[in-house]
């Protein structure tokens, strides 16, 4: 019973967070004006709406935990304890992205990032972490890279670092 008393409140703890987060969600977009936009929707609508989703899920979620706890939740898989060197690396992808994406370019970067990240959960699974499966993670980063900076570059106007002065790469 002990066990379950734990649960309930760590669950209640979850749903309480999740409202934290709705509250602050609403606080930023109560900080952007609301001239209308196009059909009346100005440019809090989305803000509003994700904090007010987000609200509903943290009552629903603190209604079920109050009421015996998350339904349906299969016991947790993996391991007891944290994979400290996975985690190295995943966190080397992220650190190096913010690190390197003013001087090596976006695409550069984020392929970077997702080849260290994808190490990182390959190590996690027991699988093949060999130099030439490392390459072809590169090279899946950057065909991953190149259409979002495309994208944001050309379609939405969006400046990205570059790693010449093109404008392309």
């Amino acid at each position: 019973m002990q066990n379950s008393s734990r649960s309930t409140t760590l669950q209640t703890l979850i749903a309480l967070g999740a409202l934290g987060v709705a509250a602050v969600l609403a606080w930023g977009a109560a900080q952007i004006p609301s001239a209308a936009g196009y059909s009346g929707v100005g440019p809090a609508f989305l803000p509003w709406l994700v904090a007010g989703v987000l609200a509903l899920c943290g009552v629903l979620l603190l209604l079920q935990a109050r009421r015996g706890g998350f339904h349906d939740v299969e016991p947790p898989t993996g391991a007891d304890r944290g994979d400290w060197r996975s985690f190295a690396w995943l966190a080397a992808g992220l650190l190096l992205n913010a690190t390197l994406i003013e001087h090596a370019g976006f695409i550069v970067s984020c392929a970077l990032c997702y080849a260290l990240a994808v190490r990182g959960l390959r190590l996690a699974e027991g699988q093949s972490t060999s130099l030439p499966r490392m390459g072809q993670d590169l090279l899946t980063g950057v065909v991953i890279a190149a259409p979002v900076y495309w994208l944001f570059t050309q379609v939405l106007a969006v400046n990205l670092p570059g790693l010449t002065s093109t404008g392309w790469f």
